[in-house]
This record gives structure tokens, sequence and C-alpha cells, in this order.
């Protein structure tokens, strides 16, 4: 973020899939940079439930009693519930239940900001609730993690490719064009 010119501290909300390290393992060092570089604009994450609490653990065990520090800003966690949208920071996100183990519930993410609509698989097989989670949507990003191999609670580019035609019904007429 910082080699691209995002400081960490100008990030408001953080919206997570599901909690896996690769996907929410970042949130310690982003939270005490926060503390080091004296932030003071409150940080937001929304993740499925048990995000607070597996943040902290995470927390513990890479720099210990650093969860429980007094902050110069305010924290906040938000449990998002699947099909139960929500207004987190000014955005409007719905949650999708998607086929990935991790321990908790794992989403695809739609966001909604003013009249635009983006739509986040996150981890996931294939499932009928990405379609419904793109429906409409300006732009949805799909991880595929093979082109051809298939591989247990992701999805590969052939069955994203064979359903095009069902996320075209959905109202989204520019699928893998």
């Amino acid at each position: 973020m910082k080699r691209s010119g995002v400081q960490p501290g100008d990030i408001g909300v953080v919206l997570l899939t599901h909690l896996h390290g690769d996907h929410f393992g970042g949130l310690p060092f982003l939270i005490l940079d926060a503390q080091f570089s004296r932030r003071e604009q409150p940080l937001l994450i929304a993740g499925p439930p048990g995000v607070e609490a597996r943040t902290e653990a995470s927390m513990e065990n890479l720099f210990p009693n650093s969860s429980k520090t007094q902050r110069r800003f305010a924290l906040k966690f938000v449990e998002l519930r699947d099909g139960q949208r929500s207004e987190i920071g000014g955005v409007r996100v719905t949650p999708f239940a998607v086929e990935h183990f991790s321990g908790a519930p794992s989403y695809a993410l739609r966001a909604e900001y003013g009249d635009k609509v983006v739509v986040y698989s996150g981890d996931t097989e294939w499932t009928e609730n990405l379609i419904r989670a793109a429906a409409g949507s300006d732009l949805f990003i799909c991880e595929a993690y093979y082109f051809e191999k298939k591989v247990r609670y992701h999805v590969d580019y052939h069955p994203a490719r064979t359903s095009r035609r069902h996320l075209k019904q959905a109202n989204y007429p520019d699928a893998y064009e």
C-alpha cells in the first residue's frame, strides 16, 4: 500500500470475505501501524462472525498484549450476516454465503456506493449465490484459482465460463466477454 502511495491511516473501513490468513492476516499490522503512527480517526472492520476474536487472537499470537493496548483511535468490529445488508462506512454491504471452509462463514460481498455496485466472490467453489450476488452489478470480481485444475473450495475458469449464461440472465450482460 505504502509503495503505491496509499497511507494506512487513510483507510477507514476494511471488508473481509472470510477469515483465512491470506485475507485477514494483515490486520494486526494495520492496527499496530495505526497505533505507532498516532492515528486518531476510527477504523471499522467488517467481516464474518468471529472477526473480532480471530483478529485479537492473531494480534496476541504475533505481538503478545498488543490487542489490549490503549489506542488513540476507535477500533470497531462489525459481524456481517448472510443476506443481511448493512451500512458500513457509507457503503451498503450485503454478504452472500459461499463454499469455502475457513472456520467461520465465508462470503461473497456486494458493495453498493452511490449508484455503483461491485461484487467480490472471495475464495469459493462455484455456487449459485455468486449469480445472485452479481445480479445487476457494475463489476463482478471472481477468483479463479486455476484455469483447468479443480481445487476444492475454489473456482476454476471452466465453471465460471460455463456460468456466464446465468450471469447474463442476472443482468450482467458483459460477463466474460
